[in-house]
């Protein structure tokens, strides 16, 4: 009965190192490869750190189409800090932001929404 106890202690330790494994890998390809990428045109309304335990920057650009249309909000995160401080210096201005979409992320430490900024141009 004490090797049955063995077998299952060492298969139980397989198990949970085989899904850490398999979680670090999955989030780091999800991270590492885009689903796509692309810009878009707006004014930043909004932008702020925040989070619980992970504080992420996460920011919403207001895309207006034409005249008298309402405006489409785009949602983005940053992950690099010297990115936010330049997105800090330009809310409400005219700009474009370049960003890459990475889907089924696993969790939201590194961004609440799937668009990473990683370029801005200021258009006015």
């Amino acid at each position: 009965m004490h090797i049955v106890k063995q077998v299952f202690l060492k298969f139980g330790i397989v198990i949970v190192l085989m899904a850490i494994i398999g979680l670090g890998g999955w989030t780091w390809f999800t991270l590492t490869y885009n689903y796509s990428d692309g810009e878009r045109a707006g004014y930043i309304q909004k932008f702020s750190r925040k989070g619980w335990v992970c504080k992420t920057w996460e920011g919403e650009m207001s895309m207006i189409n034409y005249p008298g249309a309402a405006p489409e909000i785009f949602r983005f995160s940053v992950r690099e800090d010297k990115m936010a401080k330049d997105i800090e210096a330009i809310v409400g201005k005219r700009v474009a932001l370049h960003y890459e979409q990475h889907v089924n992320v696993p969790t939201n430490c590194f961004g609440e929404t799937e668009y990473f900024i990683t370029s801005l141009r200021v258009i006015e």
